[in-house]
């Protein structure tokens, strides 16, 4: 039986835990230096994400790069992304993000450095939890000011489990 909040949108999860999150970071900062903080806290955002790629990979059944990029479905609910597919096979999945809601909420609360601690930096270690043989590069993102987000999936097959 899922669990209720797997009935939110990952966007709305992710703006209730900026919400919560920037405040506490704040004053935390002030207290210990804003650099600590934000390491301490981009590495917490890791291992959260690294788990959850494990349990995304039991969720799915498997942990395929086609298994992955259906999980990826949840990141577009509620209009969040919008994905430009440039190749999909078995060995590659790349993507351009024309518009990510996420980039812009991390805006509109006036928080966007927060956003790549908070959000972008997951992404490299879902995908890791999730099978470490996917590999992701990514040279910009939307957050950063750049046109799109530039996702490159790619399975490593001499690292596949």
């Amino acid at each position: 039986m899922p669990e209720p909040i797997h009935e939110l949108s990952i966007l709305l999860r992710r703006e209730i835990e900026a919400r919560l999150a920037a405040p506490l970071i704040e004053a935390l900062s002030a207290e210990f230096g804003r650099q600590r903080v934000l390491e301490i806290v981009q590495g917490v955002i890791i291992q959260i994400a690294h788990q959850q790629g494990a349990q995304l990979a039991a969720d799915q059944g498997g942990c395929s790069l086609a298994h992955f990029t259906s999980a990826l479905e949840a990141w577009k609910k509620g209009d969040a992304m919008e994905m430009e597919v440039l190749e999909q096979s078995a060995e590659r999945f790349y993507f351009n993000a024309r518009r990510c809601r996420y980039a812009e909420m991390y805006h509109a609360l006036g928080i966007p450095e927060l956003g790549r601690v908070l959000s972008c930096s997951r992404d490299y270690a879902l995908v890791e939890g999730f099978n470490p043989a996917i590999h992701l590069e990514r040279t910009q993102t939307l957050l950063e000011g750049a046109q799109y987000c530039d996702f490159r999936y790619e399975v490593r097959r001499d690292e596949a489990p």
